[in-house]
């Protein structure tokens, strides 16, 4: 499964390579890409554990830029 999210408050390309290797690492997480400029997150993982992924995303991103939220 593959999702596309949009990213509030995103202030740093760098915060977002940061983020984008951070949730690569995740356990399940197929791929995952940080568009800095578009402001979006895009995570593909088996659909069996995405919610899981996602809730660790949240806060990966939240370590790196605490101010940056996932909009659903």
């Amino acid at each position: 499964m593959k999702k596309t999210f949009k990213l509030e408050r995103l202030d740093c390309a760098n915060c977002a390579a940061k983020m984008e290797t951070a949730i690569s690492a995740i356990d399940g997480v197929i791929s995952a890409r940080v568009n800095f400029m578009m402001q979006r997150l895009t995570i593909e993982a088996d659909e069996s554990v995405f919610d899981e992924v996602l809730k660790k995303a949240e806060k990966a991103i939240a370590r790196v830029e605490p101010d940056c939220r996932i909009s659903f």
